[in-house]
């Protein structure tokens, strides 16, 4: 049946992120939806920002779209042009290649939830974080920096 049943999915917690960046992502869980539904050509994620928590370090990608679609609660977009509200219904979008460093903030007393979804390039994309020492490629994450001390 393509109705997922989202209570069944499993809730995934954390951050794969280099320390020490992953402390805002730790209140941030989610939920693979379009891999339980079996689809393959992109990914689609529904996210739950605990209040304080953050989606991600900023950061765009060399190869893949990404899109967020508001949900429930609002969130604060940041990116390298300011910052705008997200609310119910409000849509972002963010083309591969664009260099504009994002990512959305639960400022709020509540929590909020949102939809993201983007095309899975693992294999060619790179993730770059204007704000820290951290690149993403296809072997993994490292520092801009170098090796870690």
């Amino acid at each position: 049946m393509p109705k997922l049943d989202l209570a069944a999915l499993p809730v995934r917690t954390g951050s794969g992120y280099l320390l020490p960046y992953q402390e805002p992502m730790l209140a941030r869980s989610w939920k693979a939806v379009a891999a339980a539904g079996g689809v393959t050509q992109f990914g689609a994620n529904l996210v739950t920002l605990a209040p304080g928590a953050w989606s991600s370090q900023r950061h765009w990608h060399s190869h893949e779209d990404e899109m967020v679609v508001m949900l429930s609660g609002e969130a604060v977009l940041v990116e390298d042009g300011g910052e705008t509200r997200l609310g119910p219904g409000d849509i972002a979008c963010f083309p591969a290649g664009v260099a504009n460093g994002h990512h959305l903030q639960n400022r709020a007393a509540l929590p909020c939830t949102f939809l993201a979804v983007g095309t899975d390039r693992v294999t060619v994309d790179e993730c770059h974080y204007p704000d820290i020492d951290m690149h993403l490629d296809p072997a993994g994450f490292r520092r801009k920096s170098g090796p870690a001390a």
